[in-house]
C-alpha cells in the first residue's frame, strides 16, 4: 500500500520529464557512500541536505533531490527521484510550502506513511507582510515577469485551481496549534536558514526527528555530530556580527530580488527596503509601476549595491540597475549552496561568503 502512491507519482514524472528537464530535475541525486544496509535518509534542498550530511556522517545515506544551482520555487523531481523518496526510512524538508514544485511528493510521502519532518516547526518564524505572500495570490495586470513567454506551468494546476487549495484540503497549511505550513497571505516566511542561529535550533529539531524516527540509528553519535554543528553555527553567527561590526545603521540597508532576508535581516539589524520581486516565491513578477518604485527608493536610500540570487534570473534585477545607474549588482547564495570553490559549497561558506560580500558592498 505504502508504495502505491509513489508508483502513480514515478510514472507521471517519467512522463513529464521532458517538460522539467530545463528545472534540472534529471541531475543525479547525492550518495553518501555508506554501507548499503544503512538507513536512507532523503532531503529536499541541497542546503538542508549538507545539514543532514553533518548530522548523520556514514550512519546513513543521505539522497538529496535538488542538485545545485536549482530554484527551489520551480524545481520538480524526476521519476528517479520520486523512488528515492518512497524508499527512503525518512524525509526531512524546508517547510512552509517553500519546496513548491515538490508539494505533491511531500504529500505522497506523508499519505503513504513515510516519516516527513519540517525543519522550519523547529524555529521560531516571522511572517510575511499582508499580501507578501509566498505563492501567487493576487498578481495584478501588468505584472512583470522573469520567466519563459509561455508562462510558469507552477502557478496554476491544470483545472485552475492554485496549489494551496485543493479540492480535499491541505493537511499542511495549519497544524493543529496553528502554524501554517501553506504559503497564504501573511503566513510564515520560509527562509530562515539565511539566520545561522535559526539554522542551529533547525538542527536541534532534525536531530530529534532523526533519533526518534529511523531505526538501527546510531542516537549518541547523532547528538553528539549536533553538538558539534551547533557550536560552529554559533560561532559562525558571531564571526557574521564581527563582520557586519564596522557598518552603520544607514548602511545596513538592503534590496534583494524577491523576500529572501527576512531572517538575516532580524538576527544582523538590517532593514530591507525593497525587493525587485515583492514576495517570497521567485514565480511571481512584479508591476511596472512597483518596479519604478522601487528605481525611486534606491536612489533615495542612496545604496551603492542591490543583491540578486545565484540561483535565479538576474533579468528583472539587472533591469533595475541599468534604469537606475550606478548602483553594483552582487550575487547572493540564497535558496542553493554553490559549486566546489565558489564560496557557497557548504551552508556554513554560504552565510560567511554572504555575509563578507555585503560588507564589502555596501561598505563602499
Amino acid at each position: 500500500m505504502r508504495k502505491r502512491t509513489f508508483k502513480r507519482l514515478a510514472a507521471a514524472g517519467a512522463a513529464l520529464s521532458l517538460v522539467a528537464a530545463a528545472c534540472g530535475s534529471e541531475a543525479e541525486v547525492s550518495v553518501a557512500g555508506v554501507a548499503e544496509d544503512a538507513p536512507t535518509v532523503a532531503v529536499t534542498t541541497n542546503i538542508l541536505g549538507d545539514v543532514v550530511e553533518n548530522l548523520v556522517g556514514d550512519l546513513a545515506n543521505v539522497e538529496i533531490i535538488m542538485p545545485v544551482g536549482a530554484d527551489p520555487h520551480d524545481f520538480q523531481a524526476s521519476a528517479q527521484q520520486v523512488a528515492l523518496v518512497g524508499d527512503a526510512d525518512a524525509l526531512v524538508i524546508n517547510g512552509a510550502f517553500f519546496e513548491e514544485g515538490l508539494w505533491d511528493m511531500v504529500e505522497a510521502a506523508e499519505d503513504d506513511g513515510i516519516s516527513v519532518h519540517h525543519a522550519i516547526d523547529a524555529v521560531s518564524t516571522i511572517e510575511f507582510a499582508e499580501g507578501d505572500s509566498h505563492g501567487h495570490e493576487g498578481e495584478e495586470e501588468g505584472d512583470v515577469h522573469d520567466e519563459d513567454e509561455e508562462g510558469d506551468v507552477h502557478d496554476e494546476d491544470e483545472e485552475g485551481e492554485e496549489h494551496d487549495d485543493d479540492e480535499e484540503g491541505d493537511v499542511h497549511d495549519e497544524d493543529e496549534e496553528g502554524d501554517e505550513h501553506g504559503h497564504e497571505e501573511g503566513g510564515a516566511d520560509p527562509h530562515f536558514f539565511t539566520d545561522p542561529v535559526r539554522m542551529a535550533d533547525a538542527v536541534e529539531g532534525i536531530s530529534a526527528f532523526l533519533i526518534e524516527t529511523v531505526d538501527g540509528i546510531d542516537a549518541e553519535a547523532v547528538q553528539a555530530n549536533a553538538d558539534a554543528y551547533v557550536a560552529e553555527l554559533q560561532a559562525l553567527d558571531t564571526e557574521v556580527t564581527e563582520i557586519f561590526a564596522d557598518l552603520s545603521d544607514e548602511q545596513r540597508v538592503l534590496i534583494t530580488n524577491h523576500e529572501v532576508f527576512g531572517y538575516f535581516a532580524d538576527q544582523y539589524d538590517f532593514e530591507v527596503v525593497g525587493t525587485v520581486i515583492p514576495s517570497g516565491s521567485t514565480l511571481d513578477g512584479t508591476s511596472g509601476g512597483a518596479f519604478a518604485e522601487l528605481a525611486e527608493e534606491i536612489e533615495h536610500e542612496g545604496v551603492p549595491a542591490i543583491f540578486s540570487d545565484v540561483s535565479a534570473s538576474d533579468e528583472l534585477i539587472s533591469a533595475l540597475a541599468d534604469e537606475v545607474g550606478d548602483v553594483a549588482v552582487v550575487e547572493l547564495f540564497t535558496e542553493s549552496l554553490g559549486d566546489a570553490d565558489s564560496g557557497g559549497a557548504t551552508y556554513i561558506e554560504m552565510v560567511r561568503t554572504n555575509a563578507n560580500r555585503m560588507a564589502d558592498a555596501l561598505g563602499s
